[in-house]
């Protein structure tokens, strides 16, 4: 019972921090302050990549999800066009 108590306060925590710091222009400098609770939700997906940006990745060593996944946040945030 003490964890499911635990689990939504620590929730209405992360959703009054998202919403202040939401409408926040400095959003850079704030974010340390909810990111601490706040993970943003997982989607599993079928992705196909080349052999040799695969192996690439995985030479990096572990992990190699996680940073596929940042290069294409990084991409997103930066608005970088990909389209061919």
């Amino acid at each position: 019972m003490k964890k499911k108590r635990k689990l939504v306060k620590k929730r209405g925590k992360i959703k009054r921090l998202w919403a202040s710091e939401e409408r926040s222009e400095s959003r850079a400098e704030a974010e340390p302050a909810w990111r601490r609770y706040f993970k943003t939700p997982k989607k599993s997906v079928t992705l196909r990549l080349d052999a040799d940006v695969l192996a690439w990745f995985k030479k990096q060593g572990p992990r190699y999800q996680t940073k596929i996944n940042r290069v294409l946040r990084w991409a997103m945030t930066e608005e970088i066009d990909v389209s061919l």
